[in-house]
């Protein structure tokens, strides 16, 4: 790529804080994929840019062309508080560095358009002050705060909004997208989101059609039930009784347990599993495995949510109900529309799984009523946001804003 492309392209970055599973960042991915394929119509302007994320290993074929991974020391999380993964030097000292990681990258690569995943200002208010720093010597650039259509229960957010007022949200961020449908579950009525930003918000769909695909994915022999557990961590419960599950007659039955799942864990899959039932660790393409399935099992997190409701794949959903009830809200919502069946925690056993798949593979499921279009919403709002500039907001007032 010569000098003059790089200076004429529109640069992005996508941040994920990623504590647990692989979900924001997955997320980002898709949307960086979207811009990078329509943006240059929509903008006659390259795209290039940046996934800064705390997953290591990340491998850089799985992003598009243009983009590239900037790793940030990882946090993790024990119910609701955060730690570092693995550096000894206490949690602020790891924010503090995260920081100044994020604060030289958006100074250095001057992005267009900034979308932060989920949470405004990151881990500890980690992205505060670069935030702050890029309003204020580059007022051009748009930021965007990204929400998954489902936070929490309300009184679980409130902490988190207490940490993120909405006069810093104001002044930090140009919009909020927020990928769902609000026929489903709209965080506007739930109490999910300060009333001084729902004037922000624009809802851009379920992040589902379009998404790529691997075409060296995994490719089992068809017909078959598949079961995944998003990145592993707690998928055990899940997945044992998945793998003890009676598979019907003429199908087989492939179960992902994700590369986060501990060696332990997957290992007792494997020993669990019967006869015509496949337990592998992980698998490039989820997308293109669920849409080739006869039916599907899995927890309800939002990407492999997103990746079923794109197809006509009957879908058990099996959320995570502790620390946060946010898959079982989204569960909820989708099956109240016809658009997935629900399986609580506490009724799940190999019987109950092996006796919905009886009954799944014979049907389809119908959700052309789901608003499924998010990523060709989000590329023409990002064209539309980055094709005027923003205002200049003085600097001591951005400094006094994420201060309070």
């Amino acid at each position: 790529m010569t000098e003059q492309t790089v200076a004429e392209a529109l640069r992005v970055v996508f941040y994920s804080h990623d504590s647990q599973g692989l979900g924001h960042f997955r997320r980002n991915r898709a949307l960086a994929h979207a811009l990078a394929q329509r943006l240059p119509r929509l903008t006659g302007r390259p795209v290039t840019g940046l996934l800064v994320n705390g997953v290591a290993g990340i491998p850089t074929a799985s992003v598009p062309h243009g983009f590239d991974v900037v790793t940030l020391p990882s946090v993790g999380k024990s119910g609701r508080s955060y730690g570092p993964r693995r550096l000894d030097i206490g949690l602020n000292a790891v924010t503090s560095l995260r920081g100044e990681i994020v604060r030289a990258t958006l100074a250095t690569f001057a992005p267009d358009l900034v979308v932060v995943d989920r949470h405004a200002l990151g881990v500890q208010g980690e992205l505060a002050g670069a935030l702050a720093d890029l309003r204020a010597t580059r007022p051009e650039a748009r930021v965007v705060l990204g929400l998954r259509e489902v936070l929490d229960e309300p009184a679980a957010v409130a902490a988190e909004w207490d940490r993120t007022p909405a006069d810093v949200v104001r002044a930090l961020f140009d919009e909020i997208w927020v990928y769902g449908d609000p026929a489903v579950h709209d965080l506007r009525t739930t109490g999910e989101l300060p009333a001084a930003l729902h004037d922000m918000v624009r809802y851009q769909g379920y992040l589902a059609h379009g998404r790529a695909e691997d075409p060296d994915g995994l490719d089992p022999e068809r017909p078959y039930l598949l079961t995944t557990a998003g990145g592993g961590s707690d998928g055990a419960q899940l997945c044992l009784a998945a793998a003890a599950a009676p598979v019907p007659a003429g199908y087989r039955h492939v179960i992902v347990t994700g590369p986060q799942m501990s060696e332990a864990d997957h290992r007792a899959v494997e020993r669990a599993a019967v006869r015509a039932t496949q337990v592998v660790r992980s698998v490039p393409d989820a997308a293109g495995l669920i849409r080739r399935a006869a039916a599907t099992i899995s927890m309800a997190g939002y990407n492999t949510v997103t990746e079923t409701m794109a197809t006509d794949v009957p879908a058990l959903l099996v959320p995570r109900e502790w620390p946060r009830r946010e898959q079982l809200i989204r569960a909820r919502g989708l099956a109240r529309a016809g658009a997935a069946d629900l399986l609580r925690a506490g009724d799940l056993t190999p019987a109950a799984v092996g006796a919905w798949c009886a009954d799944a593979v014979g049907r389809r499921v119908d959700r052309r009523h789901l608003d499924l279009a998010g990523l060709g919403s989000v590329a023409r709002a990002a064209a539309a946001l980055t094709a005027y500039p923003t205002s200049s907001v003085p600097a001591e007032e951005l400094r006094h804003a994420v201060a309070v």
